[in-house]
């Protein structure tokens, strides 16, 4: 990837956090029927997840393709109703709201899809996409909708002039900044980020980074960034949380986790960045880690990872590991945290 400036928003003070998002036990399960006799069970793709986002910080969701992030992510934007647990924003229980009150919601939390092309209606044109969120919530800007439109397509650095192209006359870059723009109309509070830059030529991808993160500065706000390539959040984010089979493994701020992770699933994903200054050596430090990821229709008992990890004992077995604190700083859920 091209890149990225390594000037990062500062993560708010620990002393000084102000929480705008707060998530607590926060499940969801699919039902599903397998068999002759179609015995019903549940996919637990996202089985009591807890984090919290401050205000100005971006928090990196990581994890293995099917951990749950994604899952996670659009429950935060009510795209999905959660099975159980809440989710806290901006000081109010969002986790059952409806109906208006669900609409109003919507302007303070977006969302930016991971394709920007099947996220844009091809068949509406620039102008009608990013008016959209104005429309829906009977809302009429100063200077009218259109002014408001053009000065968001600059924002996000297109020309304003081309208010009336369609989608497929734009490359895929310039397709994500038209949904970044739509997900900027109504001045959202938090933004989540479901892998924005995976499907973009890896040339486009630095560029996508460093203008969301203008905006951020900018605009004060929060993000929730969903991804699974490792250095786009090490650039971006303050703080990760890495996610394994449906629970969060480890949380900490950007340099504990990659510099001294505690949990073992952190140190093995973090071994499969390719490392330039390491190739064709021995001893590179990749960790390959035996068999397949656990079904979440029946996960593991105890500790998820224990069936993959190198360090199980018998107490990964029994006992479920909680979230707490680690020698290196970081919070994890091991029994047996690295230690360096």
């Amino acid at each position: 990837m091209t890149e990225v400036e390594t000037v990062a928003v500062a993560p708010p003070e620990r002393a000084q956090r102000r929480e705008l998002l707060e998530v607590k036990g926060l499940t969801k399960h699919f039902a599903v029927r397998s068999g002759l006799v179609s015995t019903k069970q549940y996919v637990r793709a996202v089985d009591g997840v807890d984090f919290s986002v401050a205000r100005g910080e971006a928090l990196g969701l990581v994890g293995e393709s099917g951990c749950g992030k994604t899952t996670t992510g659009r429950m935060l934007v009510r795209l999905l109703e959660a099975t159980s647990g809440s989710i806290q924003f901006d000081g109010r229980d969002i986790t059952k709201v409806k109906g208006k009150e669900l609409r109003k919601l919507r302007q303070e939390i977006q969302i930016i899809f991971q394709d920007p092309y099947s996220s844009l209606n091809p068949r509406h044109t620039v102008g009608t996409i990013v008016a959209m969120p104005f429309q829906v919530n009977n809302i009429k800007p100063p200077g009218g909708v259109k002014k408001r439109v053009q000065e968001l397509l600059e924002l996000v650095g297109l020309n304003p002039e081309h208010y009336n192209r369609f989608p497929h006359e734009f490359s895929g870059g310039q397709r994500q900044r038209i949904g970044i723009a739509r997900a900027l109309a109504l001045r959202p509070k938090l933004i989540v980020a479901d892998e924005p830059v995976s499907a973009l030529d890896v040339s486009i991808q630095a560029q996508v980074i460093n203008l969301l993160r203008e905006l951020q500065r900018e605009l004060d706000l929060s993000f929730v960034f969903i991804a699974h390539d490792l250095s786009v959040v090490r650039h971006f984010c303050d703080r990760i949380a890495v996610m394994y089979l449906g629970k969060i493994a480890e949380v900490g701020d950007r340099h504990q986790i990659y510099d001294t992770p505690s949990h073992p699933y952190t140190k093995a994903l973090l071994s499969a960045v390719p490392d330039v200054t390491k190739l064709g050596r021995e001893g590179s430090g990749r960790i390959r880690l035996e068999g397949d990821v656990p079904t979440p229709i029946n996960p593991p008992s105890g500790c998820r990872f224990r069936t993959r990890c190198w360090k199980a004992t018998e107490v990964c077995a029994t006992e479920a590991p909680p979230l707490s604190i680690k020698p290196t700083g970081g919070v994890a859920a091991c029994h047996h945290p690295e230690t360096y």
